[in-house]
C-alpha cells in the first residue's frame, strides 16, 4: 500500500519507517493493558480482540485473540462473541461491559447512561467504565492505522504462536493475569525494533 513498506509489512515496518509518536503510544498500551485495572489483563486482552474484530482488522485480531488466550479466554468465545453477544457463553459480569464497548465501536454516539447503568449494575466500579473506553479508543485507533498503511493479517505468524499458547495449562494462564501486571511487552517490542532505547 505504501511504496517504502514491503510488499507483505507487518507492524514493525509501519512503527519504523514512521516512527513519530510510537514511543509514547507503546507506553500507553502497556499502561492501558497491563496496568492496575478492575479488569483482568485476559479482559482487556479480549475487549481489544473484539473491537478488532468488530472493525473486522486480522492483524490485531489474529494478534489479541492470542493474547486473550494467554490469559485464560479462548479463541472459540471471542468468535462467539462475535457471532452474537447476546447468546454467547460469556459470563453476565462481563457481558454487559462487551455491549458498552460494540456500541462504542460501532456508534459512539449510540452510548447512553443505560449502558453505563448495566456495567455499573453488574458490580464493576466506574473504572471500569473508563478503563473500558481506554481499549476501545486504543485499538479502534490501532485498527485503522493498520488497515491504512496495509499491514499484512499473518495468519500462519499467529496460528503457530496460537499452539504454544494452547500447550500451557490453563492454570498457568489463568495465573498470568497477575503474574504480568506491571509488565511492558509494549515498550520490550519497541526496544527490539529499534524504535526505544
Amino acid at each position: 500500500m505504501l511504496p517504502s513498506l514491503p510488499a507483505v509489512p507487518n507492524l514493525a515496518h509501519v512503527l519504523s519507517a514512521f516512527p513519530r509518536g510510537w514511543p509514547a503510544l507503546l507506553d500507553a498500551h502497556d499502561e492501558i493493558l497491563r496496568g492496575e485495572s478492575p479488569l483482568s489483563i485476559g479482559e482487556r486482552e479480549f475487549i481489544a480482540a473484539y473491537v478488532s474484530g468488530l472493525n473486522r482488522c486480522e492483524f490485531c485480531y489474529n494478534a489479541h485473540t492470542v493474547y486473550a488466550e494467554s490469559f485464560g479466554f479462548s479463541l472459540a468465545l471471542v468468535e462467539a462473541v462475535l457471532c452474537d453477544l447476546e447468546s454467547a457463553p460469556i459470563s453476565d459480569r462481563f457481558r454487559p461491559v462487551l455491549s458498552y464497548a460494540q456500541v462504542l465501536t460501532r456508534d459512539p454516539a449510540a452510548v447512553k447512561e443505560d449502558h453505563v447503568a448495566a456495567i455499573l449494575n453488574a458490580g464493576w466500579p466506574e473504572e471500569a467504565v473508563m478503563d473500558t473506553a481506554m481499549v476501545v479508543a486504543l485499538f479502534s485507533f490501532m485498527n485503522r492505522i493498520v488497515l491504512g498503511t496495509g499491514v499484512a493479517p499473518h495468519h500462519d505468524y499467529y496460528r503457530r504462536r496460537r499452539s504454544l499458547v494452547e500447550a500451557r495449562s490453563a492454570e498457568d494462564r489463568l495465573e498470568a493475569n497477575q503474574r504480568e501486571l506491571g509488565t511492558h511487552p509494549y515498550r520490550d517490542y519497541g526496544r527490539q525494533i529499534g524504535l526505544v532505547e
